[in-house]
């Protein structure tokens, strides 16, 4: 029983964790990477639909991202939903496709990056907080339908709170990495 619970605080923390990195991939730093637009959605026939449904999406070099739409008639609607999402960017363009130049990242942009990197680490642990309360919970269940003694329930809330402890500290391990990162020039 006491497995159990382990292995589906395991699980659902290391999902956390996975939801992080995710996050932080939407972060630019000194090199742009496609994945800051992943959130930008576009209207394709009435619905909207993540532009890289709808494009294909390419980094040419550090600091440009050419986006080339399956149907011509979507670039002005990726032009405006790329406006709209305000990724510091202005779209180009050329007729073919959209080409987005994105300048030198200033001290303050970097700042503000690994302070939106701190907001993300904070958000994956409380999800984590979440996770060791619902495992705690579940414990305590136990204990209350005799399935397990107090002993083994006191055990038990010790092995969660190490399990937490440690991807918390990896959270914090990632975060720092995230801001060293963000912060280099």
């Amino acid at each position: 029983m006491l497995d159990e619970i382990y292995k589906f605080e395991k699980e659902h923390m290391s999902k956390s964790i996975e939801a992080l990195k995710r996050d932080f991939q939407t972060l630019r730093s000194g090199k742009v990477n496609i994945s800051v637009l992943d959130n930008i959605h576009v209207d394709y026939y009435g619905s909207p639909t993540q532009l890289n449904q709808v494009a294909s999406i390419m980094a040419i070099d550090a600091v440009t991202i050419t986006v080339s739409p399956w149907e011509k008639k979507l670039i002005k609607e990726i032009e405006r939903a790329i406006a709209e999402a305000n990724i510091g960017v202005n779209p180009n363009s050329d007729g073919e496709g959209v080409k987005l130049h994105f300048p030198p990242m200033t001290v303050e942009q970097r700042q503000e990056s690994a302070k939106s990197a701190k907001a993300f680490g904070e958000k994956a642990k409380v999800a984590i907080r979440n996770i060791r309360k619902e495992a705690n919970d579940k414990l305590k269940k136990c204990e209350k339908d005799k399935v397990l003694s107090e002993d083994m329930v006191k055990r038990g809330e010790n092995e969660v709170q190490k399990i937490t402890d440690d991807f918390i500290k990896m959270v914090d391990e990632l975060v720092k990495q995230k801001e060293n990162e963000l912060l280099k020039v």
